[in-house]
Parts: structure tokens; C-alpha cells; sequence
């Protein structure tokens, strides 16, 4: 019993660095990824091209690849940054990447007629995106950004490569050293509970936003 409690502790400490990089990583690149997202379809060809550059380097290299980066590479340009950081930098460049997409998809999913009547009307870009664009378009994406979010807790895993003492990284000591295979279904029940309550909470927002669709 003693032992158990023991392995949850330690456990719990691991899912506690997991459910930081999350909590940040979301925070911080779900809004990036709007704002973005509308720069681009709202800007001018030059910083079109610089996005379009951002997210095909981000989406297109494995983001395991680039907590190595930032891990190695950034203290050989000079910059010195820890663990925890590099994880948050990593992430967050990462995620910002695909959410720009996701939203940029929504945007380019609603009619042109809407813009043309809103600035008829004499509505700015901020009056437009705010209260006309953006709520439609996040409302139809947000299947695919449920999606990435699920994707996102499972991929905090991942810093257990830069030595990160996340969940899975305290499973696999906890494993090789007293030979129990109780750490991963434990954490099998992390990762699961954590899925489950990210849809509960992303499918009662596309209900109670439903009425959106337009």
C-alpha cells in the first residue's frame, strides 16, 4: 500500500510538469494561432509568404526534432535557456503553427459575401474579424481543434527526450528499476481521463455555440 501511494506521488509529480506545458502551451499558442491566422488573410503578400514559411518549417519538421534544436542549438548561438523553457518555446512555436492553419481553414470556409456586406456597412477589420468572421470560423473548426488539444497532452511526453521529468519519463523509471508494469496503466488512466474531460469541455462549446453556423 505504502509502495503504491509512494509511485502515485511520484507519478503525480510527473503529471504535473505535463499539465504546465499544456496549460501554457495552450494559453499562449491557441491565441498566436488566431492572430495569425488573420494576419494572413488579412495582410499583405510579403508577410503572406513569411506565415506560409513559419507553419510549413513548424508542421513539416517533427517537433521532437526541434526540442533538440532548441535544446543544443540555442546555447551554441549563444542563448542560454533551460529545460523548461526550451519545452514552453518548442511547444508553443509548434502548436501556434498548426492552430494558424486550423483557423486560416475556418476563415477561408466562410463566404465572401460576409465580408463584402460587412465592410458595405462600414465595418473595420477588427469589427469584422471580431464579431463576424472569427466566431464562425473557430465555431467550425473546433472538431479540428479539439483534435490538436488532445494531440497536445499526449505530446508533453515528448520533453522526456531534453530530460524533462514529465509523466512518462518518472513511468520509465519507475519501471526498469522495480519491474512493474502498474506505472503504465496508471498513466494510460491519465492520459485518458485528461482526453475525456478535453471533449466534454470542447463538445459542450460547439453546442452551445451551434447557433453560430451560418
Amino acid at each position: 500500500m505504502i509502495y503504491l501511494i509512494d509511485t502515485i506521488k511520484y507519478l503525480a509529480d510527473g503529471a504535473l510538469v505535463s499539465i504546465k506545458i499544456f496549460t501554457v502551451t495552450l494559453c499562449l499558442s491557441l491565441p498566436f494561432g488566431i492572430l495569425i491566422g488573420v494576419l494572413y488573410k488579412s495582410r499583405g503578400k510579403l508577410i503572406q509568404k513569411g506565415i506560409s514559411f513559419y507553419t510549413w518549417l513548424f508542421r513539416g519538421t517533427p517537433l521532437m526534432l526541434q526540442l533538440f534544436f532548441f535544446m543544443y542549438g540555442l546555447p551554441a548561438l549563444g542563448i542560454s535557456v533551460d529545460r523548461m523553457m526550451v519545452a514552453y518555446i518548442g511547444f508553443i512555436l509548434n502548436y501556434s503553427a498548426y492552430f494558424t492553419e486550423i483557423v486560416r481553414a475556418g476563415i477561408e470556409s466562410i463566404s465572401k459575401e460576409q465580408f463584402e456586406a460587412s465592410r458595405v456597412e462600414g465595418a473595420s477589420n477588427f469589427q469584422l474579424y471580431r464579431f463576424i468572421i472569427l466566431p464562425q470560423a473557430i465555431r467550425k473548426e473546433i472538431p479540428s481543434i479539439t483534435n490538436e488539444v488532445i494531440t497536445l497532452i499526449k505530446d508533453t511526453a515528448l520533453v522526456s527526450v531534453i530530460a524533462l521529468s514529465d509523466l512518462l519519463r518518472n513511468v520509465k523509471e519507475i519501471v526498469s528499476r522495480d519491474f512493474t508494469i502498474s506505472p503504465f496503466i496508471l498513466a494510460a488512466i491519465f492520459y485518458l481521463i485528461f482526453s475525456f474531460l478535453i471533449v466534454t469541455i470542447f463538445r459542450k462549446l460547439e453546442l452551445k455555440y451551434d447557433f453560430l453556423d451560418i
